[in-house]
């Protein structure tokens, strides 16, 4: 099944039952919202999925064609937001662009910190510039929402509490980061409002690219329309999702609804370096920071810019067939310099 959650003028939205082909749309009798079918997942699994199965039969009382920028994000808030920093990859190639070596532990025990998730941004909507010093950035990723999980979940457990996969667009300030970090008491302020997908797939959607763990396909980014960005979800995850939500749920159990994010997926190269980009024969970057990490490496400086009013991002994976999955996250950057 595929969710949606309609701009109603709510602040939950309006669930929506969304066609495998993302062409249509019908808003579900089941239940109002995404909330309150995760609250309820179990004992309405089976209408829901009537629901879904009328849609694709073309059956579905008062269908329309479904319009992702007339949508919030799947959850438009949550209980909870937890990103997590799955491709080591990343964080080393951070570290090693300012001469910083890596912890050890960093390839046995997961990074994760808690982000806002009172107010996402829709995947259609713009992403606010403020200040060009404040280093606006995107971050591609994939997330999951769980179902209700007790503390200390072991992750056998974690992965059957696994509801729903989207996209994410983890938008960061990177001008501020190095300033909280300095702090000891992590990101806040570094950390405005993330976006999500159109729609959130339950994990049978994903047939073979998804093994109850991993997604394997290719996350696409492009930048101003050109591709930025192609790496493999399935590979280089130093920690796959059972294990970040177990991480998560170490010292408090987690709510139906929170939702666990991979971290950027990034690649090493086949030769062992630092990424190529995508106009190189690579599979690019799912963030600037990561070019600017290899441009610092590899030239002595960072000459790719952070993103500027104007700008577009998409962000989508696409299944064997060249077909969306999720939709995609398609935002412009708005503000004055």
């Amino acid at each position: 099944m595929k969710f949606a959650s309609l701009k109603d003028g709510s602040r939950d939205g309006r669930l929506l039952i969304v066609s495998r082909d993302l062409t249509q749309a019908a808003k579900a009798a089941t239940a109002m919202t995404l909330q309150a079918a995760l609250d309820d997942w179990e004992a309405l699994m089976p209408a829901l999925q009537a629901e879904a199965e009328a849609l694709e039969r073309g059956e579905a009382a008062e269908s329309f064609a479904f319009d992702p920028a007339a949508c919030h994000s799947p959850l438009p808030r949550a209980y909870q937001w937890a990103d997590g920093s799955a491709y080591v990859n990343h964080v080393e190639l951070v570290r090693k662009a300012r001469g910083a070596e890596m912890p050890e532990s960093f390839w046995t025990d997961p990074l994760m910190y808690q982000g806002g998730s009172d107010s996402f941004l829709g995947p259609c909507d713009p992403i606010p510039f403020v200040d060009p010093s404040w280093g606006l950035d995107l971050e591609a990723e994939v997330g999951v929402i769980v179902g209700d999980l007790p503390q200390g979940a072991a992750p056998e457990a974690a992965a059957k509490a696994i509801r729903l996969i989207m996209l994410v667009n983890d938008v960061s300030l990177r001008g501020l980061i190095p300033a909280e970090l300095a702090k000891g008491f992590g990101f806040f302020q570094a950390k405005p409002s993330s976006a999500f997908s159109p729609v959130a797939v339950t994990p049978d959607e994903l047939s073979e690219a998804w093994d109850g763990a991993k997604l394997s396909l290719p996350l696409l980014v492009h930048l101003n329309g050109e591709p930025f960005g192609k790496a493999e979800a399935g590979e280089d995850m130093t920690f796959d999702f059972p294990q970040l939500i177990a991480h998560a749920a170490k010292s408090r159990p987690l709510a139906a609804g929170s939702i666990i994010g991979s971290g950027t997926v990034s690649n090493r190269d086949a030769s062992g370096g630092p990424g190529k980009p995508v106009t190189d024969g690579g599979r690019g970057y799912s963030c600037i920071a990561e070019v600017r990490m290899v441009e610092t490496i590899l030239d002595g400086e960072a000459k790719t810019r952070f993103l500027q009013p104007g700008d577009r991002v998409r962000i989508e994976m696409l299944d064997t067939a060249g077909r969306s999955i999720f939709g995609a996250i398609d935002q412009r950057v708005e503000g004055t310099v």
